[in-house]
Order: structure tokens, then C-alpha cells, then sequence
């Protein structure tokens, strides 16, 4: 039975950044959440094995499974090849998971994280493909597919030798069609090509497409004053043809309106909204990068133990994303071990071995500023 994407929910709600309490996934407030998108017509919800901890499937059977008809939602969750060490592990972990769900079948499974290496060369080793293909003879899987992270180069090489695969989950929004790394639209033509159906995951990159400086977000608000950042990420891999399912990872209450205004009454990109987009996309683009290499010489000699590489790395990201959450929780991170930013007494050891030549000093004071330092 293949699979009609037109009768999916466009939007998908993601159970990886779902609300905690005291270190836990609250459940109350997920419960609130999934009633809310279940009353505005939407059904798929998408976890994974190893989703906070392995927590977030015994989420599903507690806020959905256990309070709403089995044929009235669709659940997703993946198979994790790095849990994969022998071919019973494979048949141990699909019943686990059924457990943790509450669940005798998924009407989405997926392997999960295909991507040049190991992960990929696991699934292969293990059959995990024919593993599938039996599952869904068996009833206990509706649709198989795989989530991908890899090169387009492996991507055909995947499809071409499992063309029985129903889907296909990629990264993909207007930030990343040319990125080297996650190369979207190229994944995205060879899926739209061979009319494979696709999951949308990151259409908001993390949540960096939500909140950009505000000169950007400026063009935005000039169209449409009353849409949010955040929907013009979401509209725009809407607007594309063969996507199914944009997955976004709901954490607040306040993101779950929002996406549901976005689809309730979902509105393609004009002609002259996908200008702005372009023009945004450029002007993210354009703006200056510290041209750091990472080579570290800086860093042995740092009376204060500053990791300067990795503070410039924060730099770059919060220069783009006006207020990233992830660069911040990396930043707290390393501060944890290393000194801070606004730790540096402009000694200038850090500039004199800069094979760059980075005014290293003042990029510190810059950084310091952006996250609220003060001088000690």
C-alpha cells in the first residue's frame, strides 16, 4: 500500500525537545500539547529509540497512545544502527520499542541516520533492509523508509540498490540548499525526481530560522507584519512538491500555535515571498565569518585557558542566528572547563603565533559583549 501524502498532516509533531520538569519529560504539559494538535486535525508524531534518553517513546504511550484511538494518530520512531552489535539486537530493540510505545505495530519505521560510514555499512552488515521488508509482511510496520544525513552520491547508491523504500527524512530549509555539508536541495532533487515521498526534518534549523538579527527579520515583517519568522521557514519547504511531513520539534506551548495558524489555513510562497527569501538567504550568507582555522596555536600558550577557537565558533553562529540556543548551550558548555571571553587580559599572546592574523583581542571583547559578559 504505497503511501498518499496528501492525506498526511502537514505538520508533524516531533517528540525529541519536548518540555521537562525537574529533569524529566513533563508530561502534563505534553499531554496539553497533543490534544491541542490533535484538535486541529493533526496526527504523526515522530520519535526515536534514543529521543531524551530513550524516554520520549514512553512519552507517546502516555500523552497518545493510551488516550486516543489507535487509527486515529500515525507514530514514527527509527531503528539506531549504533545500538546495533549483533542481528538480535535488531529484533530486541523493535520489541522494546513497541513496549515503550505501547504499540504492536508503527505506521512509520525507519532506520535511522543513514550517512556515509558506519551507520549505513551497519544496516548493511546486519540486513536490516530485508529485516524491514518482513516486519511490514508481519503487520508490525506500515510504512518503511530511512532518515538520511549523507551525501547525495550515497543517497542514489541507497535507492538504487533498496527501491523498495517507501520515504525518505531529510534535513532541508532554505538556509542549507547550498550548504556543503547538508547539500538539501540536491537531496531534495533526487527524491523529487524519483517521486519519493519525503519527511521534512530542521525546517527551522534548531530553531535558528526563528530568530535572526532584526534588520533581517525586518524584510520578513514588512510583507506579512502578523506571520512569525518561524513561519516563512515552515512555508517554504510546505510549498515544495513530494513533501509529506514537516517535523518540527515543539517545545512550548507558544510554538505549537504558531505552527498550527501556519497550517491550519496554509498558504504557499508567493512569487514575491520566495524573493525575500532568496534575499535573505544571501544576506545570512554575507554576513562576515571569523576566518579562524581552528589551528589552535592560540590556545597552549593562554594564561587564562581560553579555548578560542571554539568561543569564535559561538561568534560565527550567534552573528547569523540572533539568539541560537544551541551556540549558547555550547558556549555554557565549554566555559564549564575553559576559561571565558571576557576572561582575556589582552596580554597579545594569542595574536603574535595567528597564522590568520586575527585581532584576536577585540573578537574576545566582541564576544563577551554578544553574551553578556561583564569583566571580572
Amino acid at each position: 500500500m504505497g503511501i498518499d501524502i496528501h492525506k498526511m498532516s502537514k505538520l508533524g509533531f516531533g517528540l525529541m525537545r519536548l518540555p521537562e520538569k525537574d529533569g524529566a519529560i513533563d508530561i502534563e504539559r505534553v499531554k496539553t500539547m497533543v490534544d491541542r494538535y490533535m484538535d486541529a486535525g493533526m496526527n504523526y508524531f515522530d520519535t526515536a529509540y534514543v529521543y531524551h534518553g530513550g524516554t520520549s517513546e514512553v512519552a507517546a504511550r502516555e500523552a497518545v497512545v493510551k488516550r486516543y484511538p489507535r487509527d486515529s494518530f500515525m507514530l514514527a520512531t527509527k531503528l539506531p544502527a549504533w545500538e546495533i552489535k549483533k542481528e538480535s539486537d535488531i529484533e530486541r530493540i523493535f520489541n522494546e520499542q513497541c513496549t515503550r510505545a505501547g504499540v504492536d505495530y508503527f505506521d512509520f519505521y525507519l532506520l535511522h541516520s543513514i550517512e556515509d560510514g558506519s551507520n549505513y555499512d551497519v544496516y548493511e552488515k546486519y540486513d536490516c533492509f530485508s529485516w524491514g521488508l518482513k516486519a511490514k509482511e508481519q503487520g508490525r510496520i506500515k510504512h518503511f523508509g530511512f532518515s538520511f544525513h549523507g551525501t547525495p552520491e550515497l543517497l542514489e547508491k541507497v535507492l538504487d540498490k533498496h527501491p523498495e523504500m517507501e520515504f525518505v527524512q531529510i534535513q532541508l530549509n532554505y538556509l542549507d540548499r547550498t550548504n556543503p555539508v547538508v547539500q538539501s536541495q540536491k537531496l531534495y532533487d533526487i527524491l523529487h525526481e524519483r517521486s519519493i515521498p519525503m519527511i521534512i526534518m530542521e525546517p527551522v534549523r534548531g530553531g535558528m530560522l526563528a530568530s535572526m538579527a532584526p534588520e533581517i527579520e525586518a524584510k520578513f515583517k514588512a510583507q506579512r507584519p502578523d506571520s512569525s519568522v518561524a513561519s516563512w521557514a515552515l512555508r517554504y519547504v510546505g510549498s515544495l512538491e513530494g513533501v509529506m511531513t514537516i517535523l518540527s520539534g515543539m517545545s512550548t506551548e507558544e510554538q505549537m500555535e504558531d505552527n498550527i495558524k501556519t497550517f491550519s489555513n496554509f498558504e504557499p510562497l508567493t512569487q514575491d515571498e520566495m524573493k525575500t527569501i532568496n534575499e535573505v538567504t544571501e544576506e545570512i550568507l554575507r554576513i562576515p565569518q571569523i576566518g579562524c582555522t581552528s589551528c589552535r596555536y592560540c590556545t597552549d600558550g593562554c594564561p587564562m585557558h581560553i579555548s578560542i577557537p571554539d568561543v569564535f565558533r559561538t561568534v560565527n553562529t550567534l552573528r547569523r542566528y540572533h539568539d541560537d540556543w544551541r551556540a549558547k548551550n555550547f558556549y555554557a558548555g565549554l566555559v564549564s572547563r575553559t576559561g571565558k571571553a571576557s576572561d582575556c587580559v589582552s596580554c597579545g599572546q594569542c595574536e603574535g603565533v595567528c597564522p590568520q592574523h586575527l585581532p584576536i583581542i577585540d573578537l574576545l571583547k566582541e564576544a563577551a559583549d554578544m553574551l553578556g559578559e561583564q569583566k571580572e
